[in-house]
């Protein structure tokens, strides 16, 4: 007999693997594809005339244009600029403006001066640098995603293989129509396009698999809680499919009521530690 508080106590306060941190395969390939420019770049350290000379350098190698917004930390072709007389539009993809208003962005950005006083000693470590910084800011939707592919590496542990017998995303129409099950019941009579994160079929049943990890808390949690459990109970009627929950995170702290009056309910709600324990080999035949 399970015990909502010794299960609850084993949840953990993150999920984040060594991969989550910093992409440096993705930063890589976004500094080789315009390394060539960015050498050519070099250049210009050092220069005591930069202005002339980035107006030449432009003029013979206009795909040095290219590397610039990223050299601001801008992931764009086009920058706007604001002026008290009016807006300008500079297109770093196709020249829009003339060598000398390309100039003189550079220099009313900053980046003559860190050019010319060497304050950037080498354009490709530069980008590097700011790669990995704006990097950091996808960790958001790198960590949407932890939960699910650590769950992933169980299913397949278990022996389950990909468009075989288990399938990412799939949508409730979908399990429908492929094994010929009615599933009316939880999708509210097909009005409730509902998608699973996993669905794992073995030659008895079909097992629908939600998974979600929660670091912080919110009022989310509550309805989703609720969503859930109606989901379980719905599913008992179902011959052939049941319904598994597989959540975690100290998220849950501020929800904790809801998801306790779940796991009263619900036969397969389970954590991480469940999962290190092999569950799925328990409960998936």
């Amino acid at each position: 007999m399970r015990e909502f508080r010794t299960w609850f106590g084993e949840f953990i306060d993150s999920i984040s693997d060594y991969k989550y941190y910093v992409d440096f395969d993705k930063i890589c390939r976004n500094v080789d594809k315009i390394k060539i420019e960015l050498n050519i770049l070099n250049s210009l350290i050092g220069s005591q005339n930069i202005e002339s000379d980035f107006i030449n350098l432009l003029k013979d190698y206009p795909e040095i244009l290219k590397c610039i917004p990223i050299l601001l930390a801008v992931r764009s072709n086009e920058i706007a600029i604001t002026t008290e007389k009016e807006n300008i539009i500079f297109d770093f993809k196709k020249q829009n403006l003339s060598p000398e208003e390309y100039s003189e962005f550079m220099d009313k950005t900053g980046l003559f001066d860190m050019i010319k006083n060497k304050k950037i000693n080498n354009f490709v470590d530069y980008v590097t640098g700011i790669e990995t910084g704006l990097d950091s800011n996808a960790r958001k939707n790198r960590g949407g995603h932890l939960m699910e592919n650590l769950v992933e590496t169980y299913i397949i542990q278990s022996g389950f293989i990909k468009g075989e017998s288990y399938f990412k995303e799939m949508y409730l129409k979908d399990i429908e129509r492929l094994w010929n099950i009615d599933l009316s019941s939880i999708s509210n009579m097909g009005k409730t396009a509902k998608r699973f994160d996993f669905v794992i079929k073995t030659e008895s049943t079909i097992y629908a698999v939600e998974t979600n990890f929660y670091s912080s808390g919110g009022s989310k949690l509550n309805e989703t809680a609720r969503s859930y459990k109606n989901i379980a109970i719905e599913a008992e009627g179902i011959a052939g499919f049941e319904f598994i929950w597989i959540t975690d995170g100290k998220g849950w702290q501020t929800a904790r009521n809801n998801l306790e009056e779940t796991f009263d309910s619900m036969t397969n709600l389970y954590n991480i530690n469940d999962l290190r324990n092999g569950i799925l080999d328990k409960v998936i035949k």
